[in-house]
């Protein structure tokens, strides 16, 4: 484990790596839970049998045992002082997250220069809220996205766009139930 300093407090780096990797993903967890959620293992265990190196970080505010997200300005900006502090430099940069984690990554992908973003349950909006959008998170973003969500999921269904890939799995916002459908997308993702 790596600890990495943020201007928010230090955050953790969880390396699961792969030698002679030219890729490396990045991944966030969502806003109450942490990097032992299914979808991100599922993730990373793919990622890694596609030969794909894998941080699985954790935001200050949970390395410090809160459980409440911080603002979307202090998550940004660790994010994206993590992501400068990886031993990463001269790989092929993926991001992405879970929930609140890819929003994240999806806001900052230029900033860290992302060649694609891994939504896993992205949150279009809060429930019953769908005039709360987030889509403006993912208009802006300009690299490959590739949301993995569930058909039920009350945080809503994002629309496919150029560059912009939903693949839609049987289930809700936890991705529990469709592993394998899971890890077919990620694994088509990176390939």
């Amino acid at each position: 484990m790596l600890e990495l300093d943020t201007p928010h407090g230090p955050a953790r780096a969880h390396p699961h790596l792969v030698d002679g990797a030219s890729t490396v993903l990045v991944l966030g967890h969502g806003a109450g839970g942490g990097v032992t959620a299914p979808d991100l293992v599922a993730a990373t265990q793919t990622a890694n049998e596609a030969g794909v190196s894998v941080y699985l970080i954790e935001q200050p505010y949970r390395v410090a045992g809160r459980k409440s997200a911080a603002p979307a300005p202090q998550l940004d900006a660790a994010w994206t002082a993590v992501c400068a502090g990886l031993p990463i430099e001269g790989l092929t940069l993926l991001v992405g997250g879970r929930s609140s984690g890819a929003r994240v990554a999806c806001r900052t992908a230029e900033a860290v220069g992302a060649a694609g973003v891994l939504c896993l349950a992205f949150p279009l909006h809060p429930p019953g809220r769908p005039e709360k959008t987030r889509l403006p998170e993912l208009e802006g973003v300009k690299v490959p996205v590739l949301i993995v969500q569930g058909e039920s999921d009350p945080f809503g269904m994002p629309p496919e766009a150029p560059d912009r890939t939903v693949v839609r799995l049987r289930g809700n916002h936890s991705l529990r139930s469709d592993v394998n459908g899971l890890r077919a997308a990620v694994r088509s993702f990176l390939g």
